[in-house]
C-alpha cells in the first residue's frame, strides 16, 4: 500500500474539518510538536518495538549494528569535547532513519478516540467539541498522549504545540499538556501549507506568491542566458512548483486570490519572451503553457482519478458518495450532496463532481496514472482549455 504524501494527509485532515463545520459542529484541532523528535527516539526500545513488529533474526541484527556504536562530539571555537556514545536518535539523512521513526511512533494513537493524523514528526489531533463531552474526550485523548510520550521518552515540546479553533458558535476552549496551557492561533502551518482558521486561502495564496516572484527575481538576476527555452524550464522547475505545492488542499476560488497566483505567470511569461506587445492568452500559446486554473483542474481530476484506482493510500468513500441514478457515461460517478458554506462548497470533493461526472468512459479505463494524463490532457484541449 503507498505511503500517504503531505498531499493527501492535507485533503484527508481538511476534508473532516470542513464537512464537519458545514454541518455546524465546532472542529477543535491540536498542532503537536515533539522535542527535537528524530534525535530523543531510544535505541533499546525502538529494537524492542521492531521485535514486537516481527523484526527479528538477521534483520533485526543488523538494524542493531547499524545503530551501535556510534559516536558525537561538540567543536566550538576550536576546542572539541570527548566522544560520547549515541544511545537514541535515528540517523537523518537516511531512509532507513524516518521509516524507523514512524515505526516507533505507529502505537501512539492506540486508545484514542477523536482522529489523530501522523506524518513523520508532524502530529496533530482532531475532535469536534459540540457538547462538553466531546470536549473533554479530546482533553482525555490530551493526556493520553502525554502519557505515551512519557513512557517512551518522546516528551512534547509545549511551547511550540498550538491549538486551532474552526466552525461558527466554537466556544474556544483551553487545552493544557503536561500542566501547560496549549497557545491558542488563528492560524497554522501545516505541512507547509497555511491553514486559517476561517478555512480560506489568502494567506497560503500570498505566501506562495512571494516565495516564487522572489525565486523568478532571483533568476532573473542569476542568469545571464536569456534563451527562452532555458528560462522556461527554470520556470517550469523552480518557480511554478511553489505556486502549486499541495494546491489540491487550497485551490483558490475568489477572483482576488486565484489573480494572486496568475500574476505570476503573466509575470514570468513576460520576462521569457521578452515582449509586452502580445496578449497573455498568446504569450501562454508561444511557450505551451495553459493558466494556472486550468492546472489545477487537471491536478483535480488526476487527484481524483488516484484515490479512485487505488493509488493513493486514501478510501474513496471518506470523501465521495457513488451517484445511484443517472449512471450513463462511466461507472464512477459521484452523488453531489447538499453543502451550506463556501469552503465546503469549493473545497476538493465537491468543486470536483460535476467536471469528473462528465468525463468520458475511456479516461476512466485507464489503468495507469501516466496514460489517464495523456487522455485527460486531450479532453481538456478539445474543450478548449489548452
Amino acid at each position: 500500500m503507498p505511503k500517504k504524501s503531505c498531499l493527501t494527509n492535507l485533503l484527508e485532515f481538511l476534508e473532516y474539518v470542513t464537512n464537519a463545520v458545514d454541518c455546524g459542529k465546532a472542529v477543535d484541532v491540536i498542532y503537536l510538536d515533539f522535542q527535537k523528535a528524530f534525535d530523543k527516539v531510544p535505541h533499546v526500545r525502538l529494537l524492542k518495538k521492531l521485535e514486537a513488529h516481527g523484526i527479528t533474526g538477521n534483520v533485526l541484527n543488523w538494524i542493531r549494528e547499524w545503530l551501535h556504536g556510534r559516536q558525537q562530539r561538540v567543536v566550538l571555537n576550536g576546542n572539541a569535547s570527548t566522544w560520547l556514545y549515541v544511545i537514541s536518535g535515528v540517523p537523518q539523512g537516511s531512509i532507513l532513519g524516518p521509516l524507523l521513526f514512524l515505526i516507533f511512533i505507529n502505537d501512539i494513537d492506540w486508545g484514542i478516540s477523536n482522529k489523530l493524523l501522523k506524518f513523520a514528526d508532524d502530529t496533530k489531533l482532531v475532535g469536534t467539541v459540540a457538547s462538553n463531552a466531546e470536549i473533554e474526550s479530546l482533553r482525555s485523548d490530551l493526556r493520553q498522549l502525554y502519557n505515551w510520550s512519557a513512557d517512551w521518552q518522546m516528551l512534547f515540546n509545549t511551547d511550540k504545540c498550538k491549538v486551532v479553533h474552526f466552525g461558527h458558535g466554537n466556544v474556544q476552549s483551553d487545552y493544557s499538556l503536561a500542566g501547560a496551557l496549549i497557545k491558542a492561533v488563528k492560524e497554522e502551518k501545516d505541512l507547509g501549507v497555511i491553514i486559517n482558521y476561517n478555512l480560506k486561502s489568502s494567506n497560503q495564496c500570498i505566501a506562495a506568491a512571494t516565495s516564487a516572484n522572489r525565486t523568478l527575481g532571483m533568476i532573473r538576476r542569476t542568469f545571464v542566458n536569456k534563451d527562452s527555452k532555458l528560462l522556461l524550464r527554470l520556470y517550469q522547475s523552480l518557480v511554478r512548483p511553489k505556486l502549486e505545492y499541495c494546491v489540491q488542499a487550497w485551490r483558490p476560488y475568489l477572483k482576488k486570490d486565484i489573480d494572486v497566483l496568475e500574476k505570476v505567470q503573466r509575470r514570468a511569461t513576460r520576462f521569457i519572451l521578452e515582449d509586452n506587445n502580445w496578449s497573455y492568452e498568446e504569450r501562454l500559446r508561444k511557450l505551451g503553457l495553459t493558466t494556472l486554473e486550468t492546472r489545477r483542474l487537471r491536478g483535480d481530476l488526476i487527484e481524483v482519478f488516484k484515490i479512485f484506482k487505488g493509488f493513493d493510500n486514501l478510501k474513496y468513500s471518506d470523501f465521495f458518495s457513488l451517484s445511484s441514478s443517472g449512471l450513463r457515461g462511466h461507472p464512477y460517478k459521484i452523488h453531489k450532496p447538499q453543502v451550506r458554506i463556501d469552503v465546503r462548497k469549493y473545497f476538493f470533493s465537491f468543486r470536483i463532481i460535476d467536471e469528473w461526472n462528465n468525463l468520458p468512459a475511456a479516461l476512466l479505463n485507464c489503468v495507469t496514472i501516466d496514460t489517464f494524463k495523456r487522455k485527460l490532457d486531450c479532453h481538456l484541449k478539445n474543450r478548449g482549455y489548452f
